[in-house]
């Protein structure tokens, strides 16, 4: 028995016991001994064995399929939230597609990154730019006069200006493709992340390092431009993933001395 069998099992018990069976159409009939739904009951809500689910709570080492895992999701009504630890525990890929809430309005956004003297962005679940400072502007000259929405990939392998500013321009674009697909993954069929990969397509260079199926963590580092004004100059980046929306990171530049 693993340790996530276990903790799978106890999490399924303890959302069963939690569950009021009026709120489910079940009659209380009497005095119940189960706190909360009987196993059988759960069972019956997710059209599955009432042998298999007893088994899972008591963490045997059985096979789950994600779409077992959905209807037993949707009968114990999980969030969000819950729905994702489920299938973590499982070490499963949940079936259902991503579904976007933009939480944070586009003004607290742009107020986030504005209280920040050093050059910094918010990067979205697409890597779209959706806010900068005044910082992030001067050092990327051509974001304040680029289209809307604003994309990272798209900036760095469509601008000419994003070739002359980044110091090791071919080395970094490769490896923020292998950032983007990590961080895409489960994306592939949301209409947002198409269209832009579709755009992106359009670029030889993206083509061949996105053939190369690399996949890299998003990480922190020196990053060096050659700036029209400032000249050769240097950052520290630091990544952030914002606690009211994970899925939008703050991204922040400070300068290295030297």
């Amino acid at each position: 028995m693993s340790n996530h069998q276990q903790e799978l099992a106890d999490f399924l018990k303890s959302l069963r016991q939690r569950c009021e069976p009026a709120q489910f159409g079940i009659a209380a009939g009497g005095r119940r001994r189960t706190q909360g739904l009987r196993r059988e009951e759960v069972a019956q809500l997710a059209g599955i064995s009432p042998t298999w689910y007893t088994w899972l709570e008591q963490a045997r080492d059985i096979s789950m399929s994600p779409a077992v895992l959905d209807r037993l999701a949707s009968a114990l009504r999980m969030d969000k939230t819950q729905r994702g630890y489920l299938f973590e525990l499982a070490g499963k890929v949940d079936p259902q597609p991503h579904t976007h809430e933009d939480i944070l309005p586009a003004s607290s956004k742009q107020a986030l990154v504005e209280r920040i003297s050093t050059p910094a962005y918010l990067l979205g679940r697409c890597w779209d730019i959706e806010a900068f400072n005044a910082a992030a502007g001067s050092l990327f000259t051509s974001w304040p006069a680029s289209e809307v929405p604003l994309n990272l990939l798209h900036y760095v392998f469509f601008d000419p200006a994003a070739r002359e500013l980044v110091a090791d321009w071919e080395q970094r674009a490769r490896r923020l493709v292998a950032e983007f697909r990590a961080d895409t993954h489960g994306l592939r069929d949301d209409p947002a992340f198409r269209l832009r990969f579709d755009r992106l397509e359009q670029s030889p260079e993206f083509r061949a390092s996105w053939l190369r199926h690399d996949v890299l963590e998003r990480q922190g580092g020196v990053r060096s431009f050659h700036h029209p004004v400032l000249g050769a100059i240097s950052y520290q980046q630091y990544t952030f993933r914002l606690e009211q929306q994970e899925d939008v990171k703050l991204v922040i530049l400070t300068p290295v001395a030297g």
